[in-house]
């Protein structure tokens, strides 16, 4: 069983968002960067799947030399080795075009990947790449089993579950209860530093996206308070300055 597990690298979940270049581009002077924890969540189920000699997981990231540090994190956590595709990852159409290049004659049985990074939190990667390779995508999942030849994935939908069962290969965007997210230990991370990580170019695809400018929400206005007792007061501030009766 060969495991494809895409992994994106964001910054830390404490991190304050500014922009620079007339708010067109992300400032990431002094950004601690992470793998996307939605993605360690589908690593760590890939891992679990090929234990015991049953498979192979290699991770894939977009990402220019600088997301090294967070791919050899994934190897430390216990993927088998690493790709990266030279290039920005400069919106999900074009990420999720690398990773279909990459993939579509290297027969992977299944293609994981975080249900969406905490950075953009466009949910779109996984279906697309089910769209360049023509194989079935399932989103959102939230267990996943496989026997050798049929997988067997859950998801939530409006009232219930769905059980879905594939047979083939397939691209499927985790969630939690997939599998805990799994600490690397010391023996992996040394370990990791010896794991390939194969850097290979991008391929040319039309830019079909442009960022005009990024804006951070706006400051929280300042709380006015009511007396219980003037009730009817509150009801009319409600109607002429907040205007949302």
């Amino acid at each position: 069983m060969k495991i494809l597990v895409c992994i994106s690298n964001v910054p830390d979940t404490t991190t304050k968002i500014t922009f620079t270049n007339d708010n067109t581009q992300f400032n990431t002077a002094g950004v601690t960067f992470i793998v996307n924890p939605y993605d360690e969540i589908a690593l760590s189920r890939a891992i679990e799947l090929c234990a015991d000699g049953k498979g192979t997981v290699t991770v894939i990231n977009v990402g220019e030399s600088s997301t090294e540090p967070t791919i050899r994190k994934a190897l430390a956590i216990g993927a088998d080795d690493a790709v990266r595709i030279d290039a920005a990852p400069r919106d999900a159409y074009f990420t999720a075009f690398q990773i279909a290049e990459y993939a579509k004659d290297k027969e992977f049985n299944m293609i994981l990947t975080g249900r969406e990074s905490i950075d953009y939190n466009g949910a779109q990667v996984a279906a697309m790449v089910g769209e360049f390779l023509n194989i079935p995508s399932i989103s959102i999942i939230k267990k996943l089993d496989y026997d050798g030849t049929t997988a067997t994935l859950e998801r939530e939908i409006e009232g219930g579950k769905e059980v879905v069962t594939v047979n083939g290969n397939f691209v499927a965007s985790c969630a939690e209860g997939v599998a805990v997210p799994t600490i690397p230990t010391m023996r992996g991370i040394m370990s990791a530093r010896s794991k390939p990580l194969v850097v290979v170019p991008a391929q040319p695809i039309e830019e079909v996206i442009k960022v005009v400018k990024f804006e951070t929400p706006p400051a929280r206005g300042t709380v006015k308070l009511i007396p219980a007792e003037e009730a009817v007061n509150l009801i009319s501030l409600l109607h002429t300055e907040a205007k949302v009766i």
